[in-house]
């Protein structure tokens, strides 16, 4: 399919894979999508800034950078910074078209249906996207696309008016005349508010008189505050709806001044933030804040998970607020008809965005792509879930690889480690839910193809090794599925997140003839577990380990936090290397967390572990995210027959007893690459698995029983 996708300071239209559809979403055939020129012009502009200029503007973004190179090194840094401005992203965000795909789990949508749909990275210029669910919205019978598509501005400029909140024969100003004030000013007439619309653009007031405004005026040619003082009766307006975009703090100042005592400004779009005390204290004004579409924006469990809220405590929900638009739209109260002044197919998007940035004035208020309505719903299937790169031949002396998932461990790890061991691994396919980022990791790294479609590499018969690295949630699935298939897995952790996939998986790997199965537990295969272990071979006793891991704070609405946790995703890795060094199998498991006084820490992932083997050896895990994050991460005694080992983050090893290689490294060295080259081996000299199936297996049921455990509980 084709998307449009910011490169460099440019849009162009270029050719993806189409999603398939997923769980809670709708899978829609768009018809039209509306372009929001002030948003994504910015956007496009802020990619086509030198590297360094932008790495100025956002400082936080070099600070991650940074601390990716102080853990990764300086050549993984690089590679995932360009990465990123080579591939390009996708933009767009509001849609209409037909439904042509409904995943598990979505009840109020059949294919055929005309929908509108919303939300940035979802709703994108693409002629197939997948959004869930509370993002789609039905179109009123009567509603053409073309109007439809402007739903997410609707939503935007509703949400402004809300927090508004005026009523009849109130004054409002809207201060800028563009899309989202012109669609404002309709809603607040439709609600019985009188309107003065400001803006410097002549032909955009004309507009704003044409629709209704009470008055339309221009700051250049009159004093703006006297005026409205005047229209107001010397009191001031009751609001201001400020929705130009300036860097300036003077307009904001302005609408302040505008005000009547107790009157309040609304920023619904960008000014510059200085805010003069006394444009505000005397009157006592309220500044507030508009957040794009409604209540449920920004938050993962509303628009991801499709979890809605009560009707009856938040009546006005994003979803609720769209909808509203598009009935408001139907029946005549908004009228698009002056607003709609350009239209282009999706194949010539670069020339609406160019046009949107140097054409002639006056530009276009709203623009439109046009994807055509034709789509078979009898026999539907995206045609394009893969597309093929490059034309070369299969290397069978090398291990083909398939990846699913394209997230920052991925792109920032596994595909340089790949790239490094280059004589061994060659990526053929590359496999995303969003086709754009497929492609673009696909072609950084030489693949073969991208997909966004799993069964695409499951079908493929030059595929020798499946690693998955995506979410947590769906790596037991993705597992079973690639098993099945008959594809060698490398899965990174944690394996599963459920004790029923975990019964499969090991179902599936006892059989006769079982592909290879390996979990990314790699700190067992680092340079500084492996020497650790070269000396407590041989020992008489048991041994007795303490490890810290100073995992990190993470907010809990993160999605780290769901299926199983952080005991489950990382903690995993710690409880593998204890048995790694004992070779022995677990007998007893005892844990204690912490009770936090407040909902900003979780005892999930602050417990102390105490894990007892078969050979006698005690080994405690302390797992805690209420640490310094200037603290190291990581650190193990590893005491045996009056000798100590102790291993410091990755970075250094010293023996204490027993002469031990003292290594060290300036980034920490934790078996990534490693891993690989265990792998490869297995996989091509008939060596036995990297890690015992039994292994991985009591390692994964481990977590389970820890995460599930109440205080003071013992197994």
């Amino acid at each position: 399919m084709l998307q449009a996708v910011v490169k460099k300071g440019k849009v162009i239209a270029e050719r993806v894979p189409s999603p398939v559809v997923s769980k809670g979403s709708v899978l829609i055939k768009v018809v039209n999508s509306c372009i929001s020129a002030g948003t994504e012009m910015s956007n496009v502009s802020e990619t086509g800034k030198p590297l360094i200029k932008r790495a100025m503007e956002q400082p936080a973004e070099v600070m991650k950078a940074l601390n990716f190179a102080r853990e990764n090194g300086i050549q993984k840094m690089l590679a995932r910074v360009r990465g990123t401005i080579e591939g390009g992203k996708p933009t767009g965000y509001s849609i209409s078209g037909i439904v042509v795909g409904v995943g598990a789990g979505v009840l109020d949508f059949e294919v055929g249906m005309h929908v509108a749909a919303a939300g940035a990275g979802l709703a994108n210029h693409a002629e197939f996207v997948d959004v869930p669910v509370n993002l789609v919205m039905k179109m009123p019978e009567g509603l053409d696309f073309r109007e439809a598509s402007t739903v997410t501005l609707g939503g935007i400029a509703m949400q402004g008016v809300r927090r508004a909140n005026l009523s009849l024969g109130e004054i409002c100003v809207v201060q800028g005349a563009g899309i989202l004030g012109l669609l404002a000013q309709q809603l607040l007439q439709a609600a019985g508010v009188r309107t003065i619309v400001l803006d410097l653009d002549e032909n955009r007031l004309s507009i704003a008189r044409e629709l209704g405004a009470e008055f339309a005026l221009n700051p250049n040619s009159e004093d703006i505050v006297k005026k409205v003082e005047a229209i107001s009766e010397g009191h001031g307006a009751d609001a201001v709806l400020f929705t130009a975009a300036t860097s300036s703090s003077e307009p904001l100042s302005t609408a302040f001044k505008m005000c009547k005592k107790k009157g309040k400004v609304i920023l619904v779009g960008v000014s510059g933030m200085e805010i003069k005390r006394g444009d505000i204290y005397k009157k006592e004004l309220d500044f507030l804040i508009s957040t794009s579409y409604g209540p449920g924006r920004y938050d993962d469990n509303y628009e991801q998970k499709g979890l809605d809220y009560p009707y009856a405590y938040v009546r006005w929900t994003e979803n609720r607020n769209m909808t509203e638009y598009l009935r408001l739209v139907r029946d005549g109260k908004v009228n698009l008809g002056p607003l709609l002044n350009a239209e282009y197919p999706i194949e010539q998007v670069e020339a609406a965005f160019e046009n949107l940035k140097s054409g002639p004035n006056p530009k276009p208020i709203i623009t439109l792509l046009d994807y055509g309505k034709e789509v078979d719903l009898s026999s539907f299937e995206p045609t394009e879930k893969r597309i093929d790169l490059v034309s070369k031949p299969v290397n069978k002396d090398k291990i083909q690889v398939a990846l699913i998932g394209t997230g920052s461990f991925a792109t920032g790890m596994h595909l340089p480690n790949l790239q490094k061991l280059g004589d061994k691994f060659e990526l053929r396919a590359v496999v995303n839910r969003k086709g754009q980022k497929a492609k673009a990791v696909a072609n950084q790294y030489g693949a073969a193809y991208s997909a966004s479609d799993v069964q695409e590499v499951l079908n493929d018969g030059d595929i020798d090794l499946v690693m998955i690295t995506t979410r947590h949630d769906n790596h037991g699935e993705l597992v079973i599925q690639s098993l099945e298939a008959g594809k060698h897995v490398f899965v990174e952790k944690p394996l599963c997140t459920t004790r029923e996939e975990l019964a499969r998986i090991e179902s599936i790997c006892r059989s006769e003839g079982a592909p290879l199965l390996m979990t990314g537990f790699n700190r067992r295969f680092s340079s500084y577990a492996r020497e650790i272990k070269k000396h407590i071979e041989d020992r008489v006793n048991p041994l007795f380990v303490h490890y810290r891991m100073n995992a990190g704070f993470i907010p809990m609405e993160h999605w780290v936090h769901e299926n199983g946790g952080r005991i489950v995703g990382e903690a995993c890795h710690i409880i593998d290397l204890m048995t790694f060094l004992t070779g022995s199998q677990i007998v007893s498991i005892s844990t204690e967390h912490l009770t936090p006084k407040t909902g900003k820490i979780s005892m999930h992932d602050n417990r102390s572990i105490v894990l007892k083997y078969e050979d006698g050896s005690v080994c405690t895990v302390h797992y805690f995210a209420v640490g310094s994050k200037k603290f190291p991460k990581e650190y193990m005694e590893v005491h045996f027959d009056e000798k100590t080992i102790v291993m410091d983050d990755y970075k250094s090893l010293q023996g204490y007893g027993v002469s031990v290689k003292e290594l060290k490294s300036n980034i920490s060295q934790k078996g990534q690459l490693e891993e690989l080259e265990y792998l490869y081996r297995a996989l091509r000299k008939g060596e036995e698995w990297p890690i015992a199936l039994w292994d991985m297996v009591q390692t994964t049921a481990a977590t389970f029983e820890i995460e599930s455990y109440p205080p003071s509980a013992q197994h």
